[in-house]
């Protein structure tokens, strides 16, 4: 019968650990890092083999939990990178440099929009303000067609 030895946990995490490399989903780590620790556990305590593999089984399904629940909604991508130009229409920012006939102005958001806070813009005829509070009503190539809000809302620029 085989039996399971610490440096075999060790071998099964550090494998499981390095596949996370190349898998690049979070999806064996966990279990690799749940591995080590049966491999630590073992090395101090003789445990049996049906306990080393439940203990296992039971750290891994926690780990898992824990990476759905508290960690990963941490890295979620909050600047809408890597989206569509849709995601930005209807966002509202404030006009750091006016607009003019032959001249792009600057959109500036308080968040990120699409990787950027700063983006050109201009209007289809109306004359805007610094500090005017705008929203992007279209957008053409890289430049946002942007229009007053409805409250012309001024905002302190500095």
């Amino acid at each position: 019968m085989f039996v399971f030895e610490p440096w075999h946990w060790l071998v099964l995490g550090g494998i499981l650990i390095i596949s996370e490399m190349f898998l690049t989903t979070f999806a064996t780590l966990w279990f690799g890092i749940a591995a080590i620790i049966v491999a630590l556990l073992s090395w101090l305590w003789p445990l049996p083999q049906v306990f080393q593999i439940t203990l296992w089984l039971i750290l891994s399904i926690v780990m898992v939990v824990l990476w759905f629940k508290f960690i990963q909604p941490l890295s979620v991508d909050r600047t809408k990178s890597g989206l569509g130009g849709s995601v930005i229409i209807g966002e509202k920012g404030m006009i750091t440099v006016e607009p003019i006939t032959n001249r792009l102005g600057t959109v500036r958001f308080s968040v990120p929009i699409v990787g950027a806070t700063e983006w050109q813009c201009r209007t289809r005829g109306e004359t805007l303000e610094v500090g005017q509070r705008v929203v992007v009503v279209d957008i053409i190539g890289n430049e946002l067609i942007v229009a007053p809000v409805a409250d012309n809302a001024h905002v302190d620029p500095r």
